[in-house]
């Protein structure tokens, strides 16, 4: 049986596996983000291809952004075993001090974790051949690759396991 227990200020106890997983979160994806980096600075960590665009001023922002959204993301699953995820704070306007709606996230963490399965999670399928894959110059620089991107794969089902957590805790 999995024990509960309590988090700060949250309503009742959340489950010490979401509490876990909601904290592990922004580590897991944390490499995705690091091997992003090197292609800010057109290095492409081994890549061959072709097709690939030239390098742009843009990319360089981009990608940090991108990197930054992601982790933001990330840490936005804390609120959904943190009470800043019952109530809402005190600098949202007309909202401060309501109680957060439970089926507002639920639906949020649906849809977010179904669109992340869709981006993330059938990379097994690129992996045995299903859909192409872009090609590396060697073994090592795909194996790195795999091992940084494969956590990313657990984003979509680890948000959406949250979310009917946190709906379950907020509606018993």
């Amino acid at each position: 049986m999995l024990k509960n227990i309590p988090v700060g200020d949250t309503e009742r106890p959340v489950p010490r596996w979401a509490l876990r997983l909601a904290r592990a979160l922004p580590f897991v994806l944390l490499p995705h983000c690091l091997w992003r980096l090197p292609f800010a600075f057109d290095f492409r960590m081994g890549l061959v291809d072709p097709a690939a665009p030239a390098y742009e001023w843009w990319d360089t922002p981009y990608v940090f952004a991108l990197s930054l959204i992601t982790e933001a993301l990330a840490l936005l699953t804390v609120g959904l075993v943190s009470g800043w995820g019952e109530v809402f704070p005190r600098w949202v306007p007309f909202l401060r001090g309501h109680r957060v709606p439970p089926l507002g996230p639920l639906i949020a963490t649906l849809l977010g974790g179904l669109v992340l399965f869709g981006l993330f999670g059938l990379q097994p399928l690129v992996w045995f051949g299903v859909v192409d894959e872009v090609g590396f110059g060697n073994i090592w620089w795909e194996a790195l690759y795999r091992v940084c991107v494969s956590p990313a794969m657990l984003w979509g089902p680890i948000t959406i396991a949250l979310g009917i957590a946190y709906y379950r805790r907020r509606t018993a």
